[in-house]
């Protein structure tokens, strides 16, 4: 206890993280010490910190935790999503630490060793309630002991170029793809925005032998494979700027079956000519009510986007499955003819409920039908 104390002390009220539009908050540095920008959103998750952080569809970004206590559990590398953490840094309120006599690692040396800073004490209760009505913010956090004044710091946020327009997609996937499973009755091919690991085991969970190709991959190399199914993935920044995936989701559109989630749904809408734009804080969390329109059913869903698809500007051949109950914002869309579908939200919840499993069945199902036809 004495050295947590000791530690907080030495840093505390030495950080801060400011806001493009002159909004300061002060708190103490953990983690990597080291300045950076990014954009600041706001997670409502109550549990799964880890899985947070080493979600790739963070890329870019601030991640401030609405639940005050952070870090009172051990970060496992087993609960980890990605193969390193790819967000530019976090938000929290409590900054927990485990106990060393359980020879656990704690949060402050996690991010220590991924080369990522944090800034704890901060009121994030009054910063989300900022963000929730300015909308989410470019940002520059201030962990190094050399002296920053806030005005330089918010400077730098202006400054800084912002997510909108960015291919962050492209630094995320792993460039060399990989067998995640070899054994299975069907073949998919996951295509890598940012995956998640836990959707490749949620894909092998189906009986479905799952191979990982990056972002880069052509439609030839995509068929050359001849997959029973191809997965759209997560995956962060602006489906806008993934024009090259966009024309090969286009290519595949017809040939193989698609089931795509969040980034992925997003860029199946625009293969299928819908516009996609950027939502005001867009939705973080674990706890997003979503109707299933086909069933009149409701999900309690996991959620990581800023993005979403315009309704209105669906063909007439693409329907609206799932709704958003907060915002009405579109959260699934299914083509009546070919065999795609997709939706905004993460159904293999790490963190979060279970209530979207069925969305990988309906997807080996697809397969299936796909197959006998």
């Amino acid at each position: 206890m004495n050295e947590k104390f000791n530690w907080r002390a030495k840093r505390e009220r030495n950080a801060f993280i400011a806001l493009a539009d002159g909004t300061v908050f002060h708190g103490y540095a953990f983690g990597k010490l080291k300045d950076t920008e990014g954009e600041v959103v706001f997670n409502t998750g109550m549990a799964g910190y880890k899985q947070i952080i080493t979600d790739p569809s963070y890329a870019g970004q601030f991640v401030v935790f609405t639940t005050a206590e952070v870090g009172a559990y051990a970060t496992h590398f087993e609960k980890s999503e990605s193969r390193q953490v790819f967000l530019n840094g976090i938000v929290v309120n409590s900054l927990d630490w485990v106990s060393k006599e359980l020879n656990e690692e704690s949060l402050h040396h996690f991010m220590l060793t991924q080369d990522k800073p944090g800034i704890a004490g901060v009121d994030t209760r009054a910063l989300t309630l900022h963000l929730r009505e300015h909308g989410a913010q470019k940002a520059y956090l201030h962990v190094e002991e050399s002296e920053m004044s806030e005005e330089e710091g918010i400077k730098k946020a202006k400054e800084w170029i912002g997510l909108d327009g960015q291919d962050y997609a492209t630094m995320v996937s792993d460039p060399n793809g990989y067998e995640f499973s070899t054994e299975g009755k069907y073949k998919v091919i996951a295509l890598d925005f940012g995956i998640k690991t836990n959707i490749l085991r949620d894909l092998q969970s189906q009986d479905l032998k799952v191979t990982v190709m990056p972002i880069s991959a052509t439609f030839e190399q995509i068929m050359s494979k001849k997959p029973d199914g191809v997965f759209l993935s997560n995956g962060p920044a602006d489906p806008n700027s993934l024009l090259q995936v966009v024309a090969v989701v286009k290519q595949l559109l017809g040939k193989v079956p698609l089931m795509g989630i969040c980034l992925g749904n997003q860029l199946l809408g625009l293969a299928l000519g819908a516009k996609v734009t950027k939502l005001k804080f867009g939705h973080h969390g674990c706890n997003h009510p979503v109707k299933n329109l086909k069933k009149d059913t409701i999900e309690i869903t996991s959620q990581n986007h800023n993005y979403a698809i315009e309704a209105d500007s669906l063909p007439p051949d693409v329907e609206v499955t799932h709704i958003n109950l907060n915002d009405n914002t579109v959260e699934g869309i299914r083509h009546k003819k070919l065999s795609a579908f997709s939706v905004q939200y993460h159904p293999e919840s790490a963190p979060g409920p279970n209530d979207s499993y069925y969305l990988f069945e309906e997807f080996k199902k697809m397969i299936e039908e796909a197959h006998h036809a």
